[in-house]
């Protein structure tokens, strides 16, 4: 691949080279209203309907913030691991954009609301912490919507619904050292934040956008390189890809002897490349200063304790757990806690069953297919929790097989009946009287001598063989621990 700047290094040289990498998260919180408004934050709305004079601009009216958002900030804070400051801050951060009616951003700066936080990844088998730098409230701009693509026929459109939308910025420290950890850290983020459910981070909806800090330096070299910031990623997809072409275009840059300039670069997933926008911002040239329309922000041990108290089990804990009180494996944990509406319905199968095992190849395979075949999600699922739990619990009975039980299963869907109720009315109880089953065997054996004269030769995979005629004998009803022991004894 190619960019601007020529051939990108290719592996081998990347290989030379430590990226540094640091992201600024932006995540819309689930309120109601805005932040400083009660307008409604719903999406999809038609262009510059959920407005009014405080998200417009309008001189003389003055911002009321939400308590609602700043609860879900709190929340965010605490999934994070992160210290709740007790006092903190607005600030103006002002800049002109189409889209920003203002001129500013109300945001904080110097006296953010949460710190010192982490979040801990998974990387080559082993833990890895990277940490969270701050948590901070502030509003959105609007959007501007482009349109047309000749000079003479190209319109740009600014829909305002958005101005005023409460966003936390989380900001990581400078520990990332691949696109892969990237995606590891954002994943456990998106995770911890659905969880204590401060946000959908639906992306497709702009409830979730990334922005990337990336340098290169020699692997052992102590001082970070000059930084890049690239723009509003907004697929965990493209965040990696932007990131793998921004490291190799920097040690391109460097191996050739050039030198990184700071800018600001936007990510284009048509060609896969990174193009400069502009020269990076600092601090200063936002000119930030307190927010004169808004008092501190002072969070009480009473109301931290209360918010604390609402906090759910959070990913990372719940994986654990299912492993040590499940008996899972760490993979079948991780697809288990994807979401906490997929860990909530698995547990609920998992402890009403009795059979935590069997329950989750339950969830992760028949229900899982079923549902991304029809694309829908667990909370859509037209089986419940309570009802494949019964499923389960006649398997482990042995009131059914687990043949029967993948017959069973797909009736219980087109039907909504129960699994048992199909099981009474179809006949299909797995069939355990030893008196019945002796006389199906001694039927198979006496119809098929030669196969019975294999095993007592020595050729004992011809059991499968037997054990297959015995269960189409009986549509799959047998019971296999009751058959098998049956055929060795009159084998033998």
């Amino acid at each position: 691949m190619s960019s601007v700047f020529g051939e990108l290094a290719p592996p081998e040289v990347i290989a030379r080279y430590e990226p540094v990498i640091g992201l600024e998260v932006h995540v819309q919180l689930a309120t109601n209203t805005k932040i400083f408004c009660s307008c409604p934050t719903s999406f999809g709305a038609p262009p510059n309907t959920n407005v009014c004079p405080v998200c417009l601009g309008l001189p003389g009216a003055l911002p009321v913030l939400s308590r609602q958002a700043v609860e879900m900030a709190i929340k965010a804070g605490l999934a994070l691991n992160c210290t709740i400051a007790r006092q903190s801050r607005f600030a103006r951060k002002n800049y002109f954009y189409p889209d920003l009616p203002k001129g500013y951003q109300i945001s904080q700066y110097d006296e953010p609301l949460a710190e010192r936080g982490w979040v801990e990844i998974l990387v080559d088998g082993g833990i890895k912490r990277i940490g969270v730098t701050r948590v901070h409230m502030e509003d959105d701009a609007g959007k501007s919507i482009h349109d047309g693509f000749k000079d003479s026929d190209r319109y740009t459109y600014v829909d305002l619904n958005r101005c005023g939308t409460p966003l936390i910025e989380i900001v990581s420290e400078p520990d990332i050292r691949s696109s892969e950890e990237a995606y590891a850290y954002l994943t456990e983020v998106k995770q911890a934040l659905q969880f204590a459910g401060v946000s959908t981070c639906d992306m497709e909806k702009g409830h979730l956008r990334c922005d990337a800090n990336v340098s290169v330096r020699l692997k052992g070299a102590e001082k970070f390189g000059t930084k890049a910031e690239v723009k509003n990623l907004n697929s965990f997809r493209f965040l990696k890809q932007a990131l793998d072409y921004e490291i190799a275009r920097q040690v391109a840059i460097l191996e050739s002897g050039g030198a990184i300039r700071q800018e600001t670069r936007l990510y284009n997933p048509d060609t896969g490349e990174t193009a400069g926008m502009r020269s990076k911002e600092h601090a200063h040239d936002y000119r930030y200063f307190p927010e004169p329309d808004l008092v501190p922000l002072r969070v009480s041990e009473k109301w931290l304790e209360a918010i604390r108290a609402q906090m759910p089990e959070l990913p990372a804990a719940k994986r654990a757990r299912f492993i040590r009180e499940y008996g899972l494996r760490e993979y079948d944990a991780g697809v288990l806690t994807a979401t906490r509406a997929l860990s909530e319905y698995y547990e609920k199968v998992a402890t009403e069953s009795g059979d935590p095992r069997t329950a989750a190849n339950w969830v992760m395979g028949d229900l899982a297919g079923l549902l991304k075949a029809e694309g829908k999600e667990i909370e859509d699922s037209p089986v419940s929790a309570e009802r494949l739990a019964e499923l389960v619990r006649l398997i482990a009975r042995g009131e059914i097989s687990g043949k029967i039980a993948k017959e069973v299963f797909p009736k219980m869907i087109s039907t909504g009946k129960t699994a048992a109720a199909i099981i009474e009315e179809e006949g299909l109880r797995q069939i355990s009287d030893a008196g019945a089953l002796e006389q199906i065997v001694d039927q198979v054996l006496a119809a098929n001598p030669r196969q019975v004269a294999q095993y007592k030769g020595g050729k004992t995979t011809v059991l499968g063989f037997l054990m297959g005629q015995i269960m189409k004998a009986t549509r799959g009803q047998a019971n296999p621990a009751a058959v098998n022991e049956l055929l060795k004894r009159k084998l033998s």
